[in-house]
């Protein structure tokens, strides 16, 4: 005898077997919604495969490649030019490659905006070792939709992407592109770099005077937007910096003779500093005044709103010997919060500490300023903020 427990019990199983059939449809242009009825084509469309299913559509990725019409290089024997399965490539003789790979998805709704904030995030490492990029493969993501707003958007995230690749002499050989739930835009960058002249975390020396070439807090900005507690002009501040490119802090480090460099990204300034100090063997005394913040970091750091990663970033707060000092201050939680496209980090010799100021601000670098020392290694790399020495902020 059936009881009402096992009728819904076979109801509700029912529903987890008889599934809906994917259409297979056999006429290509009927395949994606069209501009006709957009959301009744939507609510007919078939489920979305996963795998070499997700790809975006052909068609549509040669009208954006052909609207892009991306620049050729010497290092590209064969490139996008050509339709082979993959890229070749050629190093300058006498130079090493270097490879770096970077990817996330969408936190404006400007794809444009998006795809140059994207590249210059992803050129970062090259600049961070002292190389110069040469090449670039996309990852890209776009998510289900009319035909002609996949390619529009596709061409914008990827044409922002390009103006800046331009710029840097970096040219896009190949990639990929699918289906997603969200936007998301990624690049694999080769570089080529003088095999004397490579830069590592490690090398810092004990009186290095340590350098920061942007403000940091756009984790937070960011983050504050998204709950709709950030001001425009403080969002706009954090467009622009992550807009700017890290080639030129990178030659102007060179010519200072910096002894070790990296970007500041996810793991925040702390974490990334720690990472220099460990490689180099030293420590470091910060003058928490000098370090340079973005409008509106700390107001939004004292409402508490911080960025998802900053918790996994606060447990580093172990290498900082003073902590418990600055833990009530709003713009403590702003030193571990997770960089886009940041400056970089740099240590550079006391005496060439003036001159670097001077050609940094002639370029651009307004933020850019001398935040700590490297000192005898005390506790394990330890980091210690200087209260006592407060010079006041450095406006950006």
């Amino acid at each position: 005898m059936w009881t009402l427990k096992d009728y819904i019990d076979r109801r509700f199983m029912r529903a987890y077997q008889e599934l809906p059939s994917m259409t297979v449809t056999t006429n290509a242009a009927d395949a994606r919604p069209q501009a006709g009825d957009p959301l009744g084509a939507l609510r007919e469309a078939p489920m979305r495969c996963g795998g070499c299913g997700a790809k975006v559509g052909a068609t549509t990725l040669s009208r954006v490649l052909a609207r892009l019409a991306p620049k050729s290089t010497p290092y590209a024997v064969i490139g996008l030019d050509a339709p082979d399965d993959a890229a070749v490539l050629t190093a300058p003789p006498g130079r090493h490659l270097i490879q770096t790979v970077d990817f996330f998805r969408a936190f404006i709704d400007d794809p444009y905006l998006f795809g140059r904030i994207t590249a210059n995030h992803a050129l970062s490492d090259i600049y961070a070792m002292g190389g110069q990029p040469l090449t670039a493969l996309a990852t890209a993501t776009v998510p289900y939709g009319i035909e002609s707003k996949v390619e529009e958007d596709l061409f914008q995230m990827l044409r922002g992407a390009l103006d800046v690749f331009d710029e840097a002499n970096c040219a896009l050989v190949g990639g990929h592109s699918a289906e997603g739930a969200e936007l998301a835009l990624g690049f694999a960058i080769n570089g080529a770099i003088d095999p004397d002249k490579i830069w590592r975390k490690g090398g810092m020396q004990i009186g290095d005077a340590i350098v920061l070439t942007k403000p940091i807090g756009t984790g937070i900005v960011f983050a504050g937007d998204m709950r709709g507690r950030a001001k425009a002009e403080w969002v706009s501040a954090a467009l622009e910096g992550m807009q700017q490119s890290n080639a030129g802090a990178a030659e102007v480090l060179r010519e200072a003779g910096a002894t070790a460099c990296t970007d500041v990204t996810g793991f925040g300034l702390i974490g990334h500093l720690h990472e220099m100090l460990r490689a180099s063997g030293v420590s470091c005394r910060l003058n928490l005044a000098a370090i340079p913040l973005l409008p509106g970091a700390i107001e939004l750091a004292a409402l508490g709103i911080a960025s998802s990663l900053a918790p996994d970033n606060l447990r580093l707060k172990r290498a900082v010997t003073n902590f418990l000092e600055i833990a009530d201050r709003p713009e403590a939680g702003v030193f571990f919060d997770p960089q886009t496209a940041g400056g970089l980090l740099a240590s550079v010799p006391i005496k060439n500490v003036n001159d670097w100021e001077k050609q940094l601000s002639s370029r651009g670098y307004r933020g850019a300023a001398i935040i700590g020392t490297a000192i005898k290694s005390t506790e394990n790399s330890a980091i210690t903020f200087d209260l006592t020495a407060e010079t006041g902020r450095k406006k950006s």
